[in-house]
């Protein structure tokens, strides 16, 4: 093998990205294609499996041809992908019913019943998460109940269950390949944490046969090999799995127990890496595999806030504040401070830790003094404050965290992120590379094999672009915590 080239295929909400990378993870070629969500009801939200796979295809070979690539110069495939988001498919592929989206709400009856039936401390305990429409459990009894013969096919192993990475693996194989890896199956709601296999009491309540469940594998092997594609050749490995906001943490190189990632996209997802030990919240996080490799399992916890660069978008587009996304730094450094005015994004409810589906978005402290400038300055600290409330909680169940790690669009914000710093008391890193998605899923595939020796070598290719180092007086911080708890209470 001459240049040691790898393909990142990450599989998202909305569209896929195809990443072409060396074995210093810099990218070479990269292609995005968009496809359709579907809406059949309010609440509902769907993927076509004929939509995901022409995405993949037209990203894929978009990506080799942008980095004047042949596929047969590449050394491995990694996946990442869009976690909770239900498939069930036949043997050959093809889908049983559109696959159910992770955003997607219509089993929340099931989570009540299940609820008030008294099960949500057993599958806390077991999983790590909450029983919400979320995760791929209910939704997979959704189909159970509402596909025909969809149970009785899966007790017999003519319809098989996964996540978008079981799919796009099987696809990839020709159909050979039935797997996951233990990121995207502890976001499921049928991982036991503690043995990492499906949990038989579990599928027993959900009435879910385990044969057709795919095995849960490490995040980094070979699981199978391309067979049977148009736009691939045979026999390029398939060696790295992880889903999307974990993969970012490998991305980030957060490979030590106290490290966290913020990823700043849409809403803001932040993960801190707990080591070999399972840490479950008190304050209203969740709890997942972050990444397993190499006979080592390190754990995570998460929390989600629903808005962050969005608020940004709705001040461009619901306000007409300012015309382009970028605008609103420059906008925001026309005033020395927020003074009073305070934004609360819950524009879509408050998420961790708080989950206050009803609450809503609030500017308060405006005065007549109160200008386009204080408002755009008070979006962006109000960013940063709902992720320092995750941030606290993390530290209130798993202790110290020495240093958060930024990606993601509004990452490219030099403001917000040093608010970031200032509101948490700790730097925040950025990286040169914002792909870390993808980076981690080639980084995954090449450890599996041999394009790097160790994860370290990862970290070394780790490129940094800058530290925002904490500026703020205590009293400062102070001032700011207290204007925003008053006005999230009142949101």
């Amino acid at each position: 093998m001459g240049r040691k080239l790898l393909l990142a295929i990450d599989q998202g909400t909305t569209g896929t990205t195809g990443l072409v990378m060396d074995d210093q993870l810099q990218v070479l070629g990269k292609a995005n294609v968009e496809y359709p969500q579907i809406f059949p009801k309010p609440g509902y939200v769907e993927h076509r499996a004929i939509d995901i796979w022409n995405s993949v295809e037209k990203a894929v070979t978009a990506s080799l041809a942008k980095a004047n690539v042949k596929g047969e110069e590449l050394a491995a495939i990694g996946i990442t992908n869009q976690r909770e988001t239900t498939c069930l498919f036949r043997p050959n592929g093809e889908p049983l019913h559109n696959f159910i989206v992770w955003q997607c709400r219509r089993t929340t009856d099931i989570c009540q019943e299940l609820k008030r039936a008294g099960h949500e401390p057993m599958i806390r305990e077991k999983t790590g998460l909450v029983l919400d429409p979320y995760f791929s459990g209910t939704k997979l009894m959704w189909l159970f109940a509402n596909v025909p013969n969809a149970l009785a096919m899966a007790s017999g192993k003519e319809a098989l269950f996964g996540t978008i990475d079981t799919w796009l693996v099987h696809r990839l194989t020709g159909g050979q390949v039935h797997v996951t890896d233990a990121t995207n199956a502890s976001r499921t709601l049928l991982m036991n944490l503690k043995t990492l296999q499906w949990d038989d009491e579990i599928l027993k309540l959900m009435g879910i046969p385990r044969v057709c469940l795919p095995k849960i594998c490490s995040s980094s092997e070979v699981y199978g090999q391309t067979k049977g594609l148009g736009f691939l050749p045979d026999g390029i490995p398939i060696a790295g799995i992880a889903g999307d906001q974990q993969a970012a943490l490998f991305g980030q190189a957060c490979f030590d127990q106290g490290e966290a990632k913020a990823t700043f996209g849409t809403g803001c997802f932040i993960l801190l890496n707990t080591g070999t030990k399972i840490v479950y919240s008190q304050n209203g996080l969740l709890t997942s595999v972050a990444i397993s490799l190499r006979g080592e399992t390190q754990f995570c916890l998460e929390g989600a806030a629903f808005i962050a660069g969005a608020a940004v978008q709705w001040l461009r587009d619901g306000l007409g504040v300012i015309q382009r996304s970028s605008d609103v730094e420059s906008l925001a450094q026309t005033v020395p401070e927020s003074g009073d005015v305070v934004f609360v994004p819950a524009l879509s409810g408050l998420g961790a830790p708080h989950w206050r589906p009803e609450a809503r978005g609030l500017f308060a402290g405006i005065s007549r003094d109160t200008n386009k400038g204080h408002l755009a300055r008070a979006v962006l600290e109000g960013i940063a404050m709902q992720n320092r409330d995750i941030m606290v909680a993390m530290q209130k169940d798993a202790g110290t965290i020495l240093q958060l790690k930024v990606d993601g669009g509004a990452a490219a914000d030099n403001f917000l992120m040093q608010f970031q710093a200032d509101v948490l008391d700790i730097a925040c890193a950025r990286p040169k590379v914002v792909e870390t998605t993808a980076l981690g899923a080639a980084a995954l595939a090449g450890l599996a094999v041999g394009v790097f020796d160790s994860k370290q070598a990862v970290r070394d290719a780790w490129p940094l672009d800058r530290v925002f180092q904490p500026m703020m007086q205590e009293n400062e911080r102070a001032r700011h915590v207290r204007k925003w708890e008053n006005a999230v209470r009142r949101a």
